[in-house]
């Protein structure tokens, strides 16, 4: 499965992406352990990423997340990750949406796109119903992209995750099949 737009693509990861998704984690460490909860040192290493893709192809199979590898057409540079997670089935049809982007590329509109092409899986595909994001107060680009691809703010979940030792708040949106993007 491949979603295309005008500049990237996204897909989901194989095991030979493996290297390229370690190398984005290694490029991208410092800001990335900034916003995402505490990572140890085993996942730093080509085995855990390759480990990672496999539970992420188990996971897909059985409609539990969903993890695309971002891309630019042209290079095939894997330049970030979009990743539908916590999916609730059922009544809900709901999921999170947790996303990063190569500090080399960030203002260039990559992740406003990327995120089109997951939503659009998401609610054609998947079945999904409702996408939920969230971004701590501080981190302008995040909700900037939220806001642009169409999701609405919610709200604010106090101590929502605990990333370098401290549990921070984080500002909810989520967008709906039904609204407009």
């Amino acid at each position: 499965m491949i979603r295309t737009g005008e500049r990237l693509y996204i897909r989901p990861f194989e095991i030979g992406d493996s290297e390229a998704l370690l190398a984005l984690m290694l490029r991208n460490r410092q800001l990335f352990e900034q916003v995402v909860p505490t990572r140890l040192e085993p996942f730093y290493t080509l085995d855990h990423q390759a480990s990672s893709i496999e539970l992420w192809k188990q996971a897909e199979q059985e409609g539990r997340r969903y993890t695309f590898g971002i891309f630019l057409k042209g290079t095939d540079e894997l330049i970030g990750e979009a990743s539908l997670f916590e999916i609730v089935r059922g009544p809900l049809q709901k999921a999170m949406l947790g996303y990063c982007l190569d500090a080399s590329h960030n203002g260039k509109g990559y992740m406003t796109e990327a995120i089109h092409l997951v939503l659009d899986y998401a609610f054609r595909e998947a079945g999904l119903h409702r996408i939920e994001a969230g971004a701590m107060p501080h981190n302008t680009g995040s909700i900037r992209v939220l806001e642009k691809v169409g999701f609405r703010q919610e709200g604010l979940a106090r101590e929502n995750v605990k990333i370098q030792g401290v549990w921070r708040d984080h500002v909810m949106f989520a967008i709906l099949e039904s609204d407009s993007r």
